[in-house]
């Protein structure tokens, strides 16, 4: 005779097969892996430096190394000085061919003329980029040594030649156009070294070396 169950042969409960596992537990509410994390800050852009900014300048050159702004008269006695340099070395080279021209021309003084010339000429760059920059020592050397002495230099050739006996009108009897090219780039030079001289001079040029 088969027991039936007071609740019923629908009642029992299902048997459950050994080392079943069980269902899987939810997982907690707003869990992500990076719930801890701080957020990540985005790189900020680079300003872009404008077209005159001094760190796109080459290092060394007037105005990239923070140096007080110089007035307009220092800043023109500068190109002054610069145009001045330029003179002396196109008289150079026409110096130059007029000796290779000869025919007693002498190689070795020739090259020793022209080191000594390259030697001034780039030592006065140098003591007017200096000058650009502010310092007064070498306002006072570019005004005794190229303004004063530079002058004489210039001068006492024509004036020797005058001193002999010759007139003006001789020297532009038989001219040549090297003559006259040397002779323009001798006015500009004595020019461009007048006007600097008296340039770095001037009231403003004076209280900005002074301060």
């Amino acid at each position: 005779m088969t027991r039936t169950s007071p609740l019923g042969p629908d009642a029992a409960p299902a048997a459950t097969p050994p080392n079943t596992p069980g269902p899987a537990p939810d997982p907690p509410a707003n869990r992500t892996p990076d719930a801890h994390r701080p957020p990540r800050q985005r790189p900020r852009p680079r300003p872009h430096p404008h077209p005159g900014d001094p760190r796109l300048l080459p290092r060394g050159l007037p105005g990239t190394d923070g140096e007080r702004p110089a007035p307009d008269v220092v800043r023109g006695a500068f190109a002054l000085w610069l145009t001045a340099v330029a003179a002396g070395v196109f008289e150079t080279v026409l110096a130059m061919v007029r000796t290779l021209t000869e025919a007693d021309a002498s190689t070795g003084g020739l090259a020793a003329g022209l080191a000594l010339r390259v030697a001034v000429y780039s030592a006065a760059v140098l003591v007017a980029v200096r000058m650009r920059r502010g310092a007064n020592w070498a306002r006072l050397a570019l005004a005794g040594v190229l303004g004063v002495l530079g002058t004489l230099s210039l001068v006492i050739e024509p004036v020797r030649w005058l001193a002999d006996g010759h007139t003006p009108g001789e020297a532009f009897r038989h001219l040549d156009a090297m003559d006259v090219l040397f002779g323009a780039s001798r006015v500009l030079h004595l020019a461009a070294v007048l006007a600097a001289v008296t340039l770095m001079f001037r009231p403003a040029a004076n209280a900005w070396f002074t301060k």
